[in-house]
């Protein structure tokens, strides 16, 4: 669209305004003595409206979009509301030192109020609350029954104030580190105060934290809002499925409904609250959001808050009557006062909707594709994931995480939803090509991880986006599968791995990047291909290690593997029948504890007296496993890549023993840890550690130096932003005068 379009449709906008505003009033007012004429005036105002202002495409892709929703089955069942109750059965809770003030403000509306304070009563968080309930002079008698209610802090303003008002006047009187407002037109879900709470306590920059919305029927009614360019807002998702993955993970947004809005009373006040220049009501939480953003703080949906919400309770639903009316009027004032930034920091209606629930004017949107949710305690692949997850996470961009598997792993996919990213799952969810075509201009990168993820994605992924597209191979498979095929001559897995050497040469020269565990492996990759871009990224990140210890007592050995890994199990058979013999003529009492998820039958068998297999432990237990084990050993004979559990043991200071194989990647290893070739040099390294103090102390100090130089977090996350072309964002501010000046006043 040429930029005079642009301008004249500007201009339309601005003269036409009022006369919408008046014709739209008319039209209500028909409206209430003829539905029929006063419907047909209305939509006929609305689409000359939205012609003039080029908007009439973007209005009739939404209202498809909701005529669709509507006729959809309620993708809940409905929530479990609470019915009519006595003001005498409910007890809120009333701490002597509350962390939170929860704040109802209440004008008439007597039964849903006491539904509200019952809900809370019923849902009780473990943070330590008061309950607020502030009456605006309401005539109605039947508002005397809230003195009966036990636990509340009863106030009542002498002469009506209005919404905004009242929770300013309630915010003054709290005595809570943090406010929540909570519409007395909504009950409560379990875990709605605490969840909120929780983001305040583990960042820092939070400066608003809102609740998933919900219909009575189940329909999600909010999942944080949308501000667009003219000031119009969006309440995302509306009327569809709350357990879309869309809504499920906590984001930044442009703001959150004060229906269920938890702010640091502190910076309220300093604030001066909610700007009654928006007051009765309307305007005033989107207002705040963005002076809360002025000041380097964000707004975050937290879609663990679930509260039910009875829409249109307070002032009804007819912008041309009552204090529904503000709506209007706020809204000029609004765009009035947050223009430049409207005009900066966001798109126009309806456009970008991806980027703009998610406040990615200015951020990188990023997708990464694994075979699976990543499992960090389960095995390597998935700690290294997880870590690359987290730095792109740190670094300020959008990460969606699409699993090739589509399955939902309960505990593992709402740690990434915690961190803000959305994970993508379920049966009905759209095929890559298919959600490609609809999202693929919004995307800044493509992070594929495994061949066979790869050899899916690629095909026509560069018709669908200008994304940059990188691999992350974790090691060199086909050389994995080679050294296999060659230790046990295996003509079979070595055409195998003849055909996936093939597979991942045609992923390099597809891709914008290669990366690799390390310089040895991103070298192998060049040498091969030339005309491939290939780097190395650290592949896990810490942020604890040991520290130098005096030699523990006992004679333990530990493995540490994932034996849905075939190396592994060889490993393992190799070390118990042609190693462990040997260690045990020299220390007749040493034992081998094998550690690790999923072991098979074979690795089982191998259990006796010297023998003794823990599978799938915690990081806590895996972590006193290594307080207590005398040597960790890695007896690898094939494999390729990085191994997490060498960078463990030296991570942990528990001297080592490995092989040629444990140690690739890991230039100058010989020098702070053991590696040996053979049974015998293998055997001899083991006693040695097992016997002599000085020799396993001064190891111990060696290896956690190594590991703290080469696998701190922070050496990991600049590794793969290095990589990845990444540079933290420079996220544009709100000035001093655009905060505080309205034209006009």
């Amino acid at each position: 669209m040429s930029h005079a379009i642009r301008a004249w449709s500007a201009r339309c906008a601005e003269l036409a305004d009022p006369t919408l505003q008046r014709l739209l009033v008319l039209a209500r007012r028909v409206q209430a003595h003829s539905p029929f004429w006063g419907q047909a005036l209305r939509r006929s105002v609305l689409l000359v409206w939205w012609t003039l202002t080029l908007q009439l495409h973007v209005h009739a892709r939404y209202w498809m979009r909701a005529r669709r929703l509507r006729r959809m089955p309620t993708p809940m069942p409905p929530m479990p509301l609470l019915d009519s109750v006595r003001p005498e059965t409910i007890r809120v809770p009333q701490a002597a030192r509350p962390l939170v003030s929860v704040i109802v403000p209440t004008f008439g509306q007597v039964e849903y109020t006491l539904r509200c304070l019952a809900s809370i009563a019923a849902h009780a968080p473990a943070a330590p609350i008061e309950v607020l309930v502030i009456d605006d002079a309401c005539p109605d008698p039947s508002v005397a029954c809230l003195d009966r209610v036990g636990g509340i802090r009863l106030l009542r303003n002498v002469a009506n104030q209005g919404f905004i008002r009242s929770c300013n006047v309630a915010a003054r009187m709290a005595e809570g580190r943090w406010l929540l407002f909570l519409n007395n037109d909504t009950q409560v879900l379990p875990d709605w105060l605490d969840s909120m709470l929780a983001l305040f306590r583990t960042r820092q920059d939070v400066g608003a934290v809102g609740s998933c919305l919900l219909y009575p029927d189940g329909r999600l009614q909010e999942a944080g809002g949308i501000i667009w360019k003219d000031g119009s807002g969006w309440n995302f998702g509306r009327h569809d499925d709350p357990t879309r993955p869309a809504y499920n993970h906590v984001r930044e947004v442009d703001y959150c409904s004060g229906a269920s809005l938890m702010v640091e009373r502190a910076v309220f006040l300093e604030m001066g609250g909610f700007d009654e220049r928006y007051a009765p009501a309307y305007f005033e939480d989107s207002d705040l959001s963005f002076r809360l953003r002025a000041r380097g703080l964000k707004t975050l949906y937290q879609p663990r808050s679930r509260v039910v919400h009875y829409e249109g309770v307070s002032h009804g639903c007819d912008v041309a009557v009552g204090v529904k009316s503000y709506q209007v009027t706020n809204h000029r004032t609004f765009v009035a006062r947050w223009g430049a930034t409207l005009a900066r920091d966001h798109y126009d209606n309806g456009t970008h909707v991806l980027r703009a629930r998610e406040r990615a004017r200015h951020r990188k949107v990023v997708l990464v594709v694994d075979h699976m949710v990543p499992s960090p305690d389960r095995d390597a692949g998935s700690r290294s994931m997880v870590g690359f997850l987290r730095a792109l996470v740190d670094a300020g961009l959008v990460v969606k995480f699409w699993p090739q598997n589509l399955a939902r792993l309960p505990g593992y996919t709402e740690a990434l939803q915690d961190m803000g990213i959305e994970v993508f799952h379920g049966p009905d969810h759209p095929s890559p090509a298919a959600w490609m075509r609809e999202h693929g201009g919004d995307l800044d990168l493509i992070l594929l991880s495994r061949p066979d993820v790869a050899e899916e994605w690629l095909p026509g992924l560069r018709q669908r986006t200008r994304a940059r597209v990188l691999y992350y191979g974790h090691d060199l498979h086909f050389r994995r599968m080679r050294l296999q095929g060659e230790l046990l001559q295996d003509e079979a897995i070595l055409r195998a791995a003849d055909r996936m050497e093939e597979r991942e040469r045609a992923i390099w020269r597809s891709v914008d990047s290669a990366l690799y565990p390390s310089e040895e492996e991103a070298g192998i990759v060049r040498m091969l291909e030339p005309d491939a871009a290939a780097r190395a990224v650290v592949p896990y990140g810490f942020e604890q290690f040991g520290v130098p210890r005096r030699a523990v007592a006992g004679r333990v050995m530990v493995f540490v593997a994932g034996f849905g890994h075939p190396p592994n199990i060889e490993a393992v058979c190799w070390f118990v029948r042609h190693v462990l013999p040997l260690v045990q003529v020299r220390v007749p009492e040493a034992r081998l504890a094998i550690l690790g998820s999923h072991p098979s039958e074979t690795v089982r068998a191998l259990a006796g007296p010297a023998v003794e297999i823990h599978p799938d432990l915690s990081d806590a237990d895996l972590r006193d496993w290594y307080l207590r084990a005398r040597v960790a050993v890695v007896p690898l004979r094939c494999g390729a890549g990085v191994k997490l559990k060498v960078v463990e043991a030296l991570r942990e200071g528990v001297p080592l023993v490995t092989t040629p194989v444990g140690a690739q990647g890991l230039p100058g290893l010989q020098d702070h840890a053991s590696i040996a070739l053979t049974a015998d040099t293998f055997a001899a390294a083991v006693c040695t550690l097992l016997t002599d103090d000085a020799a396993w102390e001064a190891a111990c100090a060696r290896q956690i130096a190594y590991a703290h130089d080469r696998f701190a977090a922070t050496t990991q996350a600049r590794s793969l932003l290095a990589a990845m072309g990444i540079a933290a964002p420079v996220r544009p501010t709100v000035t001093e005068a655009e905060t505080e000046i309205v034209p006009g006043e």
